[in-house]
């Protein structure tokens, strides 16, 4: 069978729950045409269900072995997964270890890239995801911006406009298909003994507060001086560091849980009087779920969230508490005035967009254009 007798297929990349997340509709829209690889760099709460892989990689991606270890070894394994089925084109998402190491397995074997939520910068060089955001969208032939800042920035990085198409972020589809409908949303909440707008969801697991004992006790103490219950899902880092630097007896103090399955997650976030986070997808779901949202980080990648849904703000601020507060005086204007607000994410047809461009791009004899586009 020659290739232009088979139908065309595209190597999707998947490592962690949110490429699982933001890559499950786009893999349910490609059919039988995706062939799904999992790194394996995760195997995280609620990743089941959202994407089924056709290989897991057997890949060393241990905790405790270095990124470049990390990433050497998804390349090598990658590299011989594309060399084996030679895919038409390898789509990968964000800015993980597992995305960088699909784009440079892609490079290496001369296989069209495609970079899902390309364009995302935070400018902040301390990121290594931000090292991994601008190498995957310089090596990609096409660029899937969620929105016209993040093309901007990649016009601004010189790469040609016929590389960047805007599709907006498949963040929008996921969550309108895994959150539950109302009588499971109040059962979740039921269950967790928690009343619709009377609790805050916090979240943190990046390495600037979870790693940092002065700054990981600054965001507890807050935490606790909310005036009222704050549902706390632990993310193995955070736990592990709670336990290291002696914070039990304020972490106690909040109502910790596992990390939690997908729907429950959005589930709380829609029902939340507010999000306390330094995740980069919850900032996304907040705009989507029309939720106040603290931002607990030093630097943002996705500005546009800031603007319209919450302010940015350093971990030891006192004013995370006192925004709390604000947030149930004020609740009923907060609330009309973000339901008002389209998220900027798109339209909920990124999916849809995304794959188009792809088959148009990608399909039998279109890898030359494809390398054409990529030396412009």
């Amino acid at each position: 069978m020659t290739a232009s007798d088979r139908s065309v297929r595209i190597a999707v990349v998947v490592g962690t729950r949110p490429e699982a997340i933001k890559l499950g509709p786009v893999a349910e829209l490609l059919g039988s045409e995706a062939l799904v690889v999992h790194t394996g760099q995760h195997f995280s709460a609620g990743m089941a269900g959202q994407i089924t892989p056709d290989i897991v990689l057997d890949a060393h991606v241990d905790r405790d072995i270095s990124r470049g270890h990390q990433l050497g070894d998804l390349v090598t394994a990658l590299d011989q997964v594309l060399t084996l089925h030679e895919p038409d084109a390898v789509l990968v998402q964000g800015d993980t270890t597992s995305a960088l190491a699909g784009a440079l397995a892609a490079n290496a074997t001369s296989t069209p890239l495609v970079h899902l939520e390309a364009g995302l910068r935070s400018f902040d060089r301390a990121m290594p995801e931000e090292h991994h955001r601008v190498l995957i969208d310089h090596l990609a032939d096409l660029c899937c911006a969620p929105n016209s800042l993040a093309r901007d920035n990649l016009l601004a990085e010189r790469i040609v406009p016929e590389r960047i198409e805007i599709t907006g972020n498949t963040i929008v589809e996921a969550v309108a298909t895994a959150l539950p409908d109302a009588q499971k949303q109040a059962h979740i909440l039921s269950g967790l003994r928690l009343t619709p707008g009377r609790f805050v969801l916090a979240t943190i697991h990046r390495p600037e507060n979870a790693d940092n004992p002065v700054n990981l006790a600054a965001i507890l103490r807050q935490l606790v001086a909310s005036p009222m219950p704050v549902v706390f899902p632990q993310h193995p880092r955070t736990r592990r560091n709670i336990r290291t630097f002696g914070l039990d007896h304020l972490a106690c103090q909040l109502r910790r849980t596992e990390p939690l399955d997908y729907p429950v997650l959005l589930a709380l976030i829609r029902h939340a009087a507010g999000l306390v986070t330094d995740s980069g997808g919850i900032q996304e779901e907040a705009t989507i779920l029309k939720r106040p949202i603290l931002i607990i980080r030093c630097s943002n990648e996705r500005p546009e969230v800031e603007h319209a849904f919450g302010s940015r703000m350093l971990p030891c601020d006192e004013r995370i508490s006192q925004t709390l507060v604000t947030w149930i005086r004020n609740a009923p204007a907060i609330n009309a005035r973000l339901a008002s607000l389209p998220t900027p994410f798109g339209d909920g047809t990124a999916s849809s967009r995304a794959v188009q461009a792809v088959r148009s791009r990608f399909g039998h004899g279109n890898h030359q254009h494809a390398t054409e586009v990529r030396e412009a």
